[in-house]
């Protein structure tokens, strides 16, 4: 029995029931009519391939983009745009790749993963599903600890633009981190108790939306730096080795770049979620690959643009990011509605990735108790107008991962790092390994073939890029937690 067969029981009987008839109905439709695709169906299909692609956008363009300027400064114009472009072209291929496997065996008539670690079970085996969970939901639960520290360094930034206007740009503007991360927290806490992914397009489509408007506004203050001729000199292979950058400084900073550009091209902890969400209109792999590519292409050009654009306003010096790490000062009204925009993005990119990790504990609970009223009923409030039914363990086990999510922020605030560490780890196992393995498996590749051998060197190299970057984050937070005391940062 697969996990996807022993898991469909604990799905909401009326919601699971209902999309399962429309599947079926759907598959009947495509075996009995030779018809061509219906005006109906044809917009039917661009919704879902709008929703699933805010979705992507959502999660991609979040927390690292705007550190890509940074990650420019390290590898110099040539190395920086080619391995944007690389990164880019492998995750198109491999996300394909998954989006054939959300069905086992056949990816259009085989039976439905309704998560990630469904899929690597129904063609892996058992260990590999272990190995899989463990680095899925470590990562989504890093993500929400970065998209903490993003989302408060963001709003001490608007402070410090306020501050900098009236104070001048030579004024001691530094404010602590805990207030805003705090904040931050509470308002999660509430935000959390959303029951399901699908409840959530509203909030993924605001997300988007913000996540356009600072990417653009730190590209065109960038853009306004390099035509006013205020740009400072950039490189081909960036800072160069000298007084101020030992050689294996530049290597270990060469390192979390590529963590940080890792992490930007990432949504396959949640690319499950998003298949789930679309409708029965057409194969669910030809609208998630549609989707892929106007989502990968979208975030591809804003990566371009931020980075490009803010390495050549600051040159050598670019800060780490270049709306929070101030870089820019002037107009004080932008930088702080930049950066308002990247608190409602990670407000809403906190719950997209988030919601994955909420639904498969309660699984397991409702698996290993489902007698249990304390996690399985829900009960009536009613709060003038407002009504919702609350159930106790998801509001305990959800405001106490959201606490724990917000003290580590507390304790590890640094951004470039963070970030880095999360890219390097889920490179290489989740873009990388484990679809190649599953294509292997879904198309009964054979060993040492071209093609088997040309898989594994991809993904040979993946891991070597994935070392690298997580030794250097490592080695970064390391040299930052010495340098300043827990709890005390500021900015």
């Amino acid at each position: 029995m697969t996990m996807a067969e022993s898991k469909e029981p604990t799905r909401e009987p009326d919601k699971c029931e209902r999309k399962m008839e429309s599947r079926v109905r759907f598959d009947q439709k495509l075996e009995n009519s030779s018809s061509s695709v219906t005006f109906i169906e044809l917009k039917k299909f661009e919704w879902n391939l709008f929703t699933a692609t805010t979705h992507i956008i959502t999660v991609v363009v979040g927390a690292g983009v705007l550190a890509l300027a940074w990650a420019m400064a390290q590898l110099g114009w040539i190395p920086g745009i080619i391995t944007m472009l690389i990164f880019a072209s492998v995750s198109l291929y491999t996300y394909n790749i998954i989006a054939d496997c959300y069905r086992f065996p056949d990816p259009i008539t085989g039976k439905r993963n309704y998560s990630y670690m469904q899929a690597v079970n129904s063609y892996l085996g058992g260990t590999m599903h272990v190995f899989c969970g463990s680095i899925l939901y470590g990562k989504l639960a890093g993500v929400t600890v970065g998209y903490s520290i993003t989302g408060s360094l963001s709003l001490v930034a608007i402070k410090k633009a306020i501050c900098f206007h009236r104070k001048g740009h030579d004024a001691y503007c530094k404010f602590s981190n805990n207030p805003y991360m705090i904040g931050f927290g509470i308002l999660q806490v509430f935000l959390s108790q959303i029951p399901d992914f699908h409840k959530l397009t509203w909030l993924s489509t605001l997300a988007a939306a913000t996540s356009f408007g600072y990417a653009f506004i730190g590209s065109g203050l960038s853009l306004a730096t390099v035509i006013q001729g205020n740009g400072q000199p950039t490189h081909l292979f960036g800072k160069k080795i000298g007084p101020d950058q030992s050689e294996s400084e530049k290597i270990w900073k060469i390192f979390s770049a590529l963590g940080n550009i890792a992490l930007a091209s990432h949504f396959a902890t949640v690319i499950y979620d998003i298949m789930d969400t679309l409708r029965s209109d057409s194969p669910e792999n030809k609208q998630m690959k549609s989707a892929n590519v106007s989502g990968i292409t979208t975030m591809t050009i804003l990566f371009l643009l931020c980075g490009g654009l803010g390495y050549a306003a600051f040159g050598d010096g670019t800060p780490g990011n270049i709306l929070t790490g101030f870089g820019f000062y002037e107009p004080y009204w932008l930088v702080a509605l930049g950066n308002v925009f990247i608190v409602i993005h990670m407000v809403g990119a906190y719950q997209v990735m988030a919601q994955p990790l909420f639904r498969v504990i309660e699984m397991g609970a409702n698996m290993a108790w489902p007698s249990s009223d304390f996690i399985n009923k829900g009960y009536p409030i009613k709060m003038g107008f407002l009504s919702c039914h609350v159930n106790f363990f998801r509001l305990i086990w959800r405001t106490a991962y959201v606490i724990v999510a917000t003290v580590l922020a507390m304790a590890m605030p640094f951004f470039n790092e963070f970030l880095a560490l999360l890219g390097a780890v889920g490179f290489w196992p989740l873009i990388v390994f484990f679809p190649v393995q599953m294509h292997i498996a879904q198309k009964q590749i054979k060993r040492l073939s071209l093609k088997w051998c040309m898989l594994q060197l991809l993904s040979f190299v993946s891991f070597l890029v994935t070392a690298a970057a997580a030794t250097a984050s490592i080695r970064g937070i390391s040299k930052n937690i010495t340098k300043y005391k827990l709890f005390m940062y500021k900015q």
